[in-house]
């Protein structure tokens, strides 16, 4: 089948926010689903706090070894980029905790383009109430799910 060029918003520097990380006392199990009904088990060690859109939210990175992984979704979600959510890495925090959540990285999960992949859900903390309009946009080609 035919690929077709993958659609993205133009970069926007609003969208590239620093955060704050606050370890968890010890790490956490994190369940979510996945869009098949299956329920999936990651590790956090923390959540960061920013703003973006002029709205604070709180992310919950998991499997955070090296980067912070975030499976998110926002407003946008369903209208202009993937209903089910789009994935993000962040560097590791610094010494002080900071990080840079730039936005304009954010991705569609490989069941985005094959009905035949699974992906897992956002965590409650990830389903942001704030549109953000950064990033890959909903694909529409062949093998879009």
């Amino acid at each position: 089948k035919r690929f077709t060029t993958l659609d993205w918003y133009p970069v926007d520097q609003r969208y590239q926010v620093r955060g704050k990380f606050t370890p968890h006392a010890e790490p956490i199990t994190v369940k979510t689903m996945n869009i098949l009904g299956d329920i999936e088990t990651y590790t956090s060690t923390g959540y960061v706090t920013l703003t973006v859109a002029g709205t604070q939210v709180r992310m919950l990175p998991v499997n955070s070894d090296r980067r912070l992984w975030f499976i998110m979704r926002d407003l946008t979600s369903s209208d202009e980029t993937y209903s089910a959510a789009r994935f993000l890495y962040a560097d590791a925090p610094d010494a002080d905790g900071w990080t840079t959540v730039d936005f304009n990285k954010a991705y569609n999960p490989p069941c985005a383009f094959n009905p035949h992949t699974t992906c897992p859900l956002p965590p409650p903390d990830n389903r942001l109430d704030v549109r953000i309009e950064a990033g890959e946009k909903n694909y529409s080609g062949p093998g879009a799910h």
